[in-house]
């Protein structure tokens, strides 16, 4: 018995995703193992995870959600790739350019499905917590 996500082409998406900022980390220099190495791994593996748990057993909306945390995922591997090139941290840059395409084309893949989700309602959002601060917190 196959499950749900194993099934979703955004899902498979990602997994490449994944072995895409793998490759990409494992050409950073070791003294960014710690860093943006691990950052850029966890984040990508992340947009796998919350495809899968959304998918499963979920309302449209729980499931939206999820793929929102995906999304938001994708876009801090994103953001490493930034401070990759700022940083000069490869000599050739097409492992980066690689990878910021297959971006490109997995946020729309991930923003349709999501889309397609709760189309009367556009966007789901989640329940804000108000923040405050005390002087005396300062």
């Amino acid at each position: 018995m196959a499950y749900k996500f194993e099934q979703l082409d955004v899902w498979k998406m990602a997994l490449e995703y994944v072995d895409e900022s793998y490759a990409l980390a494992e050409k950073l220099p070791r003294s960014e193992d710690y860093n943006i190495k691990s950052q850029i791994v966890r984040a990508a593996t992340s947009i796998a995870l919350n495809i899968a748990e959304g998918s499963t057993g979920q309302t449209d909306a729980e499931q939206a959600r999820f793929l929102g945390m995906a999304i938001r995922s994708l876009i801090e591997t994103v953001a490493c790739q930034h401070i990759i090139r700022r940083r000069r941290y490869l000599s050739d840059n097409s492992a980066l350019d690689s990878a910021y395409s297959k971006s490109q084309t997995l946020a729309r893949k991930l923003q349709a499905f999501r889309k397609s989700l709760a189309p009367a309602s556009g966007q789901i959002r989640e329940e804000q917590t108000p923040y405050t601060v005390k002087a005396d917190d300062f």
